[in-house]
């Protein structure tokens, strides 16, 4: 039954129309439950044979915690500028709580849940790194095993066509790592 009301609160009606989100799965819940929260809703749009992302965020308090419902399967190439323009705005608001987060969401698949992790600390780029221990991620070319060799500071850069479900997957293998050494900035390129 908690389920079904989960895939029930991810579809929504907008301007009439019938609208739904796939959300990225993973088989671990990082953050269970978050109170106080704004939704905000990125969903994937098709228009001959472009890929948009149409962004709903009527309803983003800058006091509130916000919670980040992607389509998993918009590339990152959409999704990171949105997100860039969001974090700014909450960022630049009078009304900002110093103790307020930002979280993605995602489908707990063995507890059959909504499920969060934080990227508050996060600061995306759009470019290439210029330095140090770069782990790049693209489509099932990079072992997490190989993160854990590295020593010193490690930045993250992803594909910019990786799709939000595979970033998510890989950002919760990397927090399951517990790695103290991977940087904030994050770069999509």
């Amino acid at each position: 039954m908690k389920y079904v009301c989960l895939v029930s609160l991810l579809v929504l009606f907008s301007c009439g129309h019938k609208e739904t989100i796939l959300l990225p799965k993973s088989n671990v819940t990082l953050v269970k439950e978050v109170q106080d929260y704004s939704p905000i809703y990125l969903f994937f749009k098709t228009k001959g044979k472009d890929t948009l992302v149409e962004v709903n965020r009527k309803n983003s308090i800058s006091s509130t915690n916000w919670i980040f419902h992607i389509d998993k399967r918009l590339p990152l190439r959409l999704v990171v500028p949105e997100i860039i323009k969001l974090q700014a705005k909450k960022e630049g608001s009078a009304h900002k709580s110093e103790t307020s987060e930002n979280y993605f969401s995602y489908s707990d698949s063995l507890r059959k849940n909504l499920a969060f992790t934080s990227f508050t600390k996060v600061k995306y780029q759009l470019k290439n790194p210029k330095s140090g221990a770069i782990a790049y991620f693209s489509k099932n070319d990079f072992s997490l095993q190989k993160l854990k060799s590295i020593s010193g500071k490690i930045t993250l850069g992803f594909d910019k066509n990786l799709n939000f479900g595979d970033y998510l997957q890989y950002k919760i293998a990397i927090q399951n790592l517990h790695l103290t050494n991977v940087l904030t900035e994050e770069f999509v390129y």
